[in-house]
């Protein structure tokens, strides 16, 4: 019982922190420390997100949360006081340096010491990512400003920050035990053990940054300094242009005509169309791997080659190479949606040498893979790439025979690893849920090795905001998920207006959904702040390729 009336705080809070940064994004600016960013707070803390971990306690600061959301967010944003959310609106033509996160495919750009330019070019999703991140970022500087100076001496500074400080302005180089002590001061200041601190000091830093750690948090607890002394209140800005085009396809709208050309250009839009939304290596590798590298295929399926393409650049780029001379047609993204594309005409590929030389494939088809979309952009990308097209003045609607949508998600009834099968889509925060029949099935993926689970995904606003109360209470209760992502409700949103109210494609498609975990967010030490996959995630992703690629080539009318 106290799970669900926990459950259900949560979900509302959810709620109105996303029409709170609806409000906020329309108005054009807020400021994190004034009323508005303290609503954004307060409700952050309510719903108490797994991936942030120890955001909600006050004498200790959270380091495997700030280190995943700094990997999503520019190099230098910690130093700036002033953050801009913009367009696509001409700054590359400036001489500003392109800022790329680690983990994320976004231009920032530093305006000069005090602004970042953040460009938002995927929607709603992104805005709504980006602000939850600098609320946690903007949490956790006030609490370094609170263990970092001293409140009742008009916050001057504890002898613990200025060791930081020294070390952050790189003012002496330090001896090894020099740099110890400094960790050791580190750790008091943090509320964590010197293990963990030395772990994130080494996962932080790398060879040109070594003392990354130090700058960050000295940089966070200064600028924190500043808003609340009121030297330099921290703010963050919408621009206009951006206001003006969300919610209006611009983006997805050149991505999906610009796919078209491709294929009118090259005389295959009226063929037999299966469309996945995937990775850009796992389809490309099984169809052309073993020839690129002049390999002979085995019965069973050589996972461990598939680990050896993806750590290898070299294998990478003869895989490539070899794929374009067979006919994939690569399409590298300018749009701004940042979604690359293959096409792969399948009358053109040998399938003799390949994990499928059983199934006797004589068709005209043509598969389209297209990279990961992020969350509500996933409904923009899709309903724009079904739309009937324009060509040599004559309008004609793509013939899908399938669509696919594979990726990683957070799995709640298994392991990292582990595949999920969908049977619905429930969208989270609304009325709006999607049953479909799923081609894929729980007896495709029997597997010594990988477990697979069947039942309903929630489509979530944000995996940053999910708790253990609210994923429990779906997992427990007569909803039985099996997991969460962010795009699937968009996607089948998407294909169901597509197909059963506009009529811009065939009603008799069939669609193909499966997930592989990357994460478990109610197991401690499994959440997306813990890491990636790394190389577990081949053999699901391969896995999932393989069942994928059987469905479209026994769907052939040829057979």
């Amino acid at each position: 019982m106290a799970t669900n009336l926990r459950a259900r705080e949560t979900t509302e809070a959810i709620e109105r922190l996303y029409v709170t940064m609806r409000h906020l994004f329309y108005r054009g600016f807020f400021k994190p420390g004034g009323v508005s960013g303290e609503s954004i707070r307060n409700l952050l803390m309510v719903i108490s997100p797994e991936i942030y971990g120890s955001m909600a306690v006050s004498n200790k600061v959270e380091l495997d949360g700030l280190l995943y959301v700094l990997d999503r967010l520019p190099a230098g944003i910690e130093e700036t006081a002033f953050v801009h959310l913009t367009s696509d609106e001409g700054f590359e033509k400036g001489s500003f340096e392109i800022i790329v996160p680690k983990k994320r495919r976004r231009n920032c750009y530093r305006i000069d010491e005090q602004q970042m330019n953040i460009e938002v070019l995927l929607g709603r999703s992104e805005i709504y990512d980006i602000l939850t991140h600098l609320t946690f970022l903007y949490i956790e500087a006030d609490k370094i400003r609170e263990l970092g100076y001293r409140k009742d001496e008009d916050y001057k500074p504890t002898r613990t920050w200025r060791i930081i400080e020294e070390v952050a302005k790189g003012q002496n180089k330090l001896s090894r035990k020099e740099k110890e002590i400094a960790l050791i001061h580190l750790s008091s200041l943090l509320g964590r053990t010197f293990d963990e601190v030395l772990h994130a000091y080494n996962s932080f830093g790398d060879d040109t940054n070594p003392d990354r750690l130090f700058k960050i948090i000295y940089y966070l607890g200064k600028t924190s300094l500043d808003d609340m002394k009121g030297v330099r209140e921290r703010e963050i800005y919408f621009s206009a242009i951006l206001r003006e085009r969300v919610g209006h396809h611009l983006f997805g709208e050149k991505w999906a005509n610009r796919v078209k050309e491709v294929l009118a250009t090259n005389d295959l839009h009226m063929r037999p169309l299966h469309i996945i939304s995937a990775n850009m290596h796992s389809v490309k590798n099984m169809l052309y791997g073993n020839d690129a590298v002049g390999r002979k295929s085995s019965k069973e399926v050589d996972y461990s080659f598939y680990q050896e393409i993806s750590n290898q650049r070299p294998l990478q780029e003869k895989v490539l190479d070899y794929s374009e001379s067979q006919g994939l047609i690569y399409i590298d993204d300018n749009s701004g949606s940042n979604i690359d594309v293959q096409i792969i005409d399948l009358s053109k590929v040998d399938l003799t040498n390949s994990p499928f030389q059983n199934i006797k494939y004589d068709g005209e088809d043509v598969i389209l893979v297209f990279d990961y979309a992020f969350g509500e952009q996933a409904y923009e990308i899709m309903d724009e790439l079904l739309r009937p097209y324009e060509h040599n003045q004559e309008v004609y609607t793509m013939k899908v025979k399938s669509i696919s949508i594979m990726g990683k998600a957070g799995i709640l009834t298994g392991a990292k690893g582990d595949i999920m099968i969908p049977t619905s889509h429930i969208f989270e925060g609304t009325a709006d849920n999607y049953v479909f029949e799923n081609a894929l099935k729980l007896e495709d993926f029997e597997d010594d090795e990988i477990k697979a689970y069947e039942g309903s995904m929630i489509t979530v606003l944000g995996t940053s905001l999910q708790n253990k109360d609210i994923l429990t209470y779906f997992m427990n209760t007569t909803w039985n998920a099996v997991g969460l992502e962010m795009e699937g409700a968009h996607y089948h949103k998407a294909i169901q207006v597509a197909s059963k109210i506009r009529h811009h494609i065939s009603p008799d498609l069939f669609v193909c959904y499966a997930y592989y975990a990357s994460d478990n967010p109610l197991e401690t030490g499994s959440t997306l702040s813990s890491g990636g996959l790394g190389l577990t995630g081949v053999k699901p992703t391969y896995l999932i390729t393989m069942k994928i690629l059987e469905k479209i080539l026994n769907s052939s009318d040829s057979i």
